[in-house]
């Protein structure tokens, strides 16, 4: 009985001091709740931020930019779908000038056609006869209508030309990374790093693509495709013939890097070979009248006078 009496404040005071304890690690627990509840604030309150950051860009690009991507595309709508894909395709070959799609670039050809043709009737067109100001309209209507596709086929060609002059020392780079151990996706990352043209561009897409789990070989063909130079397309074809048949991708490298040397001193000589027939024009045209001017210019008052003398003598002798 003394030993239950003994007992009973020692329990009690076990007892006090286990719901502290409990009470202290459920008031501690509590601490990362509200560090949770602060980070979801924190994302809640990002909307500011963002609606801050979009506020402080330019008014071109808030708003002028998706109203004239939205007219563009309403436009573009003007114009029949088949011409779509072929667009889409050259806009690739150019590089995405500007980021129009090919939807906008339609919309683009029909605003073209509107502010030339509308343009010479109100500025020039009301003061000609009905006639003239409708066949004048409608050229230029006609000029508003090729101008975008002209200037693409610039983009396309002028890319074309760099990609064609930047594809031998690329190869030649990826030939020496391979080589020294790279891999082949590591070896195109060092080319883009080392350059930046249209070519090495497309090499970091083409790794980017193989990244997120596109296959390799589709990877290369999307590339030769943006491209559209033959070059470019038979190495990428020649590499994947290569890699399906097992042959050294280093030896198929240094290969195409000799050729693709080969064909550039090729291009070198024939351009040469027509600097000749090209400079006939501004020989002919500019040059040689100026020379004539200079070499005869001094004796043409000796001339003029000639002639009137014999002139006015032959009507001395007349009856």
């Amino acid at each position: 009985m003394d030993i239950g009496v003994l007992w009973s404040p020692v329990t009690f005071g076990a007892l006090i001091g286990l719901a502290v304890l409990l009470g202290w690690v459920a008031v501690s627990s509590a601490k990362p709740l509200r560090s949770v509840q602060e980070r979801l604030d924190g994302y809640l309150e990002r909307e500011d931020v963002i609606e801050q950051a979009d506020l402080s860009r330019p008014f071109g690009s808030r708003v002028l930019q998706p109203t004239l991507q939205r007219l563009l595309r309403a436009l573009g709508r003007l114009l029949p779908a088949r011409h779509l894909e072929g667009t889409r395709e050259k806009l690739e070959q150019a590089g995405r000038p500007l980021g129009l799609a090919a939807l906008d670039f339609l919309g683009l050809q029909v605003l073209m056609v509107l502010l030339f043709g509308g343009g010479y009737l109100l500025l020039l067109g009301q003061s000609l006869p009905l006639q003239l100001a409708v066949r004048n309209g409608l050229l230029a209507v006609f000029v508003g209508y090729l101008a975008p596709t002209y200037w693409l086929r610039r983009r396309v060609n002028r890319r074309k030309h760099e990609i064609l002059r930047a594809l031998p020392d690329s190869l030649d780079m990826l030939t020496i990374g391979v080589e020294a151990g790279l891999a082949f996706e590591s070896a195109l990352l060092r080319v883009g790093e080392k350059w930046d043209n249209a070519l090495t561009r497309e090499f970091r897409r083409a790794v980017a693509e193989i990244r997120v789990g596109t296959a390799r070989n589709e990877a290369l063909g999307r590339m030769a495709e943006r491209s559209g130079v033959q070059d470019l397309t038979t190495f990428v074809a020649i590499l994947v013939q290569s890699t399906e048949l097992g042959v050294s991708i280093s030896q198929v490298l240094q290969s195409q890097a000799e050729e693709m040397r080969v064909k550039r001193r090729q291009r070198a000589e024939e351009l040469a070979r027509q600097a000749g027939i090209k400079m006939i024009f501004p020989l002919a045209i500019p040059v040689f009248p100026s020379l004539l001017v200079v070499i005869l210019g001094p004796s043409i008052p000796a001339f003029l006078s000639f002639f009137g003398q014999v002139g006015l003598g032959g009507g001395g002798m007349g009856p």
